[in-house]
């Protein structure tokens, strides 16, 4: 795997020692921090809300915009209580901290993102999702009734899958279910809006937290809680939380100003998705989801060859430096039409070579 050190911003094209190579990796499935509107609210925010704000939430000097830009998120993501953090990561911390002390047990998806795994549960990233899922309906049944923590993500996007956590009725109609989701794949792409997938799964008979980065498909350098009011307040209180800086309130100021251009963003790039997808006449070798912009790629060998026709695909040994490479093509709303012209006219050579 060859390692492209930059010192520009990642776009549609980046320059590499002196060469332009087309771009599908990374995670900027919107592309929003490209955009000038965006940025023109960046700078608004950062002139009336300074370049940092190093307070604890819990401070007596107290910024409105993260109430704001709370409240906001939190209606449009159809939950009651939303919290900010300065990553995904540090959300998905406070949030298992939380609910893994009223747990008796905790079941943890093959997928699930580390930063809702504890420390001592480690899960077999190679298990089938599907198997799993039947494993914990069978071992639902055949135990008494107890307090069951669900730990997984909303999408695996290395494969790509997007998971479906309905089958849980049944559990939680015997057991008392929490569910927490790492949803860091999921914002800006599936669900309502930009808001994630919080909506799918809140009218389920279980204690629901939806947790993730804001830095990938939304832009922004913060992590996101998405919960009922009772236990946001919890969450509020704990350590991990009044500890911690947030992030710079300049960019919830943008996001907040920012909707239109958001769901224009999301509108190209299902856009840019279905163009993609009807291009491809190979599926064995291209496969991908609905209205998903992650495409693996398979043989392997790929990867090589896309490289040598300056294209860079993501590809990496995954999940230990031991493991195969998995290999993928990602769509982001920077790209345009031309791209995807190009990125197949180069598959449709690879494939008859």
């Amino acid at each position: 795997m060859k390692i492209f050190n930059l010192n520009t911003r990642i776009d549609r094209e980046i320059v590499h020692q002196g060469k332009s190579y087309h771009y599908f990796s990374g995670t900027s499935y919107l592309g929003i921090d490209l955009v000038p509107e965006f940025q023109e609210q960046v700078v608004l925010g950062m002139e009336h809300y300074g370049l940092n704000h190093g307070l604890s939430r819990i401070n007596s000097v107290r910024l409105q915009i993260f109430d704001q830009f709370e409240s906001f998120f939190a209606k449009e993501a159809g939950a009651e209580a939303s919290l900010t953090m300065s990553s995904g990561y540090l959300a998905g911390i406070a949030a298992l901290q939380f609910l893994s002390k009223n747990s008796d047990q905790i079941w943890v998806a093959p997928d699930t993102h580390p930063a809702i795994l504890p420390v001592e549960l480690k899960p077999d990233a190679n298990q089938d999702f599907e198997k799993w899922k039947n494993a914990c309906l069978e071992k639902s049944t055949k135990i008494d009734r107890q307090k069951i923590l669900i730990l997984g993500n909303a999408v695996n996007p290395m494969l790509p899958e997007i998971h479906d956590y309905s089958w849980l009725l049944p559990v939680a109609e015997k057991h008392e279910v929490s569910l927490l989701v790492d949803d860091s794949h999921a914002l800006g792409i599936l669900g309502k809006g930009v808001f994630g997938t919080y909506s799918l799964w809140k009218d389920l008979p279980l204690q629901l937290v939806v947790t993730g980065s804001l830095g990938k498909g939304l832009g922004l350098p913060a992590g996101i809680i998405l919960s009922d009011q009772k236990t946001c307040d919890f969450i509020q209180n704990l350590p991990i939380y009044g500890g911690a800086s947030p992030c710079p309130p300049a960019y919830l100021y943008a996001f907040l100003q920012s909707q239109t251009v958001y769901q224009e963003r999301k509108e190209r790039l299902m856009q840019l998705i279905n163009y993609f997808v009807k291009k491809n006449q190979i599926p064995e070798h291209i496969k991908g989801v609905k209205n998903y912009p992650v495409f693996s790629y398979r043989p392997e060998a790929w990867a090589a060859k896309f490289e040598a026709n300056q294209i860079i695909t993501s590809s990496f040994p995954y999940p230990t430096s031991k493991d195969p490479s998995v290999n993928r093509i990602i769509i982001s709303a920077f790209h345009n039409a031309e791209d995807i012209d190009s990125i197949w006219y180069y598959i449709n050579q690879i494939y008859k070579s």
